[in-house]
């Protein structure tokens, strides 16, 4: 099993090596410079979020690029796997416990996972998001033998020492310091909260479903962890624009399902952030999409399997005492699948969290006997059996080199205006800058200088600057005369992969006072004559 993990780990870190597709990497890195109040008009409050990843990505990239910044990124993504998948790989002795598997199945299931991995590779970008699946796979390792320990009063009472005991503290120290530094990567650092309070939930029903004749429950125990869960709550105060950081993942989550006037833009407008239900339906992406949700269907139905096919961790009072057996006990049968539930949710709801609810299917996958007969069977014994993994595993190794040299620069031109910028560089304008969302955050880190319309971060506009914007598009004629009022002068626009504005190329392209200024395969620089 362990080579399972390694050979996991080590594929998603190959299948992460490719160009800077994710836009945003350049508007966080515009802003590890300069705050983004000081470059563009935002709604206040505004609270940076994301300082502790900019800084970290800006130190990256300005050591060594695009590439470093690649390379860094795909070994983060390869860190991630091995922390969700560590807890499914070790030896268990236990029954409730599959058995491991050899060498031979552990290269079947690698096969079946590459294939999702190959087939989702574009879903390992930089961003945020990594650092906040890093963070909560420690929390997957740590969390449930530190809330279990703890628990169990009777064990720390008669054998625990005082090195032990120091080594617990020293564990929740480092969780609540993990906390504090994730409040500053991203506004899921609520996932860590609920993550912490699920095992806390599922170690007091182990307590409170066993109850001993000889020996009445420590409720004190508890206390002692659920103030533990009440200062992760709190963290967010320990630093600066604390409220505003505590309140963030309200704002995040009316961002996800688009609640208010402007996350409903947000939510509707850009595809990652739509439903794969959505995008099939409108048939975007239509593969990865449908795969997407029947891998999701099928997660909610193994989270189902595992939970009531296998035996409660609460109905067996020979577990209460066996700390190791019940850790993975309640890990397998209660913890695992409720995450993976959850996770199956979230991505249904938006495409771009389909990254948090892989690495916990894969996790809750290696945990069920379907998985480990499918891996094992009789037919296993069969020289084609064992050759047809290898094949498929090289099959994808080859289209992944082909892809791989396809690449001729770490930075994705056909996304961004990478010769459009220089071009402008050289050409400055006196007026402003019209641009499609997407490239608004290269725009502003390659050229501060120049000012920028909007950029991918809806939500720190308003609704009605978000209905305007995309009025713009639909109807050309309203942006001529408006271009005028707001002193605009100068668009940017992409050629290719966004359909969205090829009616405003068309309108500026015939206006008498807009002319093509540059244009290259992939985007166009139209200026107005008369400025």
């Amino acid at each position: 099993m362990m080579l399972l993990l390694v050979l996991v780990s080590i594929a998603v870190a190959l299948f992460a090596v490719f160009p800077l597709t994710d836009t945003d990497i350049w508007w966080h890195l515009a802003c590890a410079r300069e705050w983004v109040t000081t470059w563009t008009p935002v709604r206040e409050p505004v609270v940076n979020v994301h300082e502790y990843f900019q800084q970290i990505v800006a130190f990256v990239y300005n050591l060594g690029g695009a590439r470093l910044l690649v390379a860094f990124k795909a070994i983060l993504w390869g860190l991630v796997f091995a922390l969700f998948l560590w807890p499914s790989v070790r030896t268990r002795q236990d029954n409730v416990i599959a058995n491991p598997i050899g060498v031979k199945q552990s290269i079947i299931c690698f096969a079946i996972f590459a294939v999702i991995l190959f087939i989702f590779r574009y879903q390992f970008e930089i961003r945020p998001v990594l650092f906040s699946l890093i963070f909560l796979g420690i929390y997957w390792n740590i969390l449930p033998w530190l809330f279990i320990t703890a628990g169990k009063s009777h064990y720390l009472r008669h054998k625990k020492t005082n090195v032990a005991k120091a080594k617990m503290a020293a564990v929740a120290i480092a969780i609540l310091s993990i906390q504090w530094f994730w409040c500053r990567f991203q506004g899921l650092y609520i996932l860590g909260l609920l993550f912490a309070f699920t095992v806390f939930a599922f170690e007091f029903e182990v307590w409170n479903m066993v109850v001993w004749s000889w020996k009445k429950l420590d409720y004190k125990r508890y206390w002692g962890q659920l103030a533990f869960v009440a200062i992760m709550l709190v963290m967010p105060f320990l630093h600066r624009d604390g409220p505003h950081l505590f309140i963030y993942p309200v704002g995040l989550f009316d961002r996800l399902v688009g609640l208010s006037p402007s996350a409903a833009v947000f939510a509707s407008e850009i595809a990652e952030n739509r439903s794969p239900i959505t995008l099939l339906m409108a048939g975007e992406n239509v593969l990865q999409s449908a795969l997407m949700i029947v891998l999701v269907l099928a997660g909610i139905a193994l989270a189902c399997v595992q939970w009531y096919s296998r035996k409660s961790p609460y109905s067996s009072g020979r577990l209460v005492w066996q700390r190791t057996e019940r850790t993975e006990a309640i890990l397998d049968c209660r913890l695992l699948p409720f995450c993976l539930v959850v996770t199956a949710v979230l991505a249904l709801i938006a495409e771009r969290n389909f990254v948090l609810f892989l690495p916990v299917f894969f996790a809750v996958a290696l945990k069920t006997r379907f998985f480990a007969r499918l891996c094992s069977a009789e037919g296993k014994r069969s020289a084609i059996y064992a050759l047809l993994p290898m094949l498929l595993i090289a099959f994808l190794f080859g289209l992944w080199v082909k892809s791989l040299l396809a690449y001729d620069s770490m930075v994705a031109y056909q996304r961004v205006p990478v010769a459009a910028a220089e071009w402008m560089k050289s050409h400055p304008h006196s007026g402003r800058l019209f641009n499609d969302d997407r490239a608004g955050g290269y725009l502003a880190f390659v050229n501060p200088s120049d000012s920028t319309y909007i950029d991918g971060r809806f939500i720190l506009k308003t609704a009605e600057f978000f209905e305007n914007y995309l009025r713009y598009a639909e109807s050309p004629r309203v942006f001529l005369h408006e271009a005028e009022l707001q002193n605009m002068d100068r668009v940017v626009l992409p050629l290719r992969y966004y359909a969205r504005w090829d009616k405003l190329i068309a309108t500026l392209d015939s206006a008498e006072n807009w002319h093509v200024a540059y244009h290259d395969p992939f985007f166009v620089v139209m200026d107005r004559t008369n400025r």
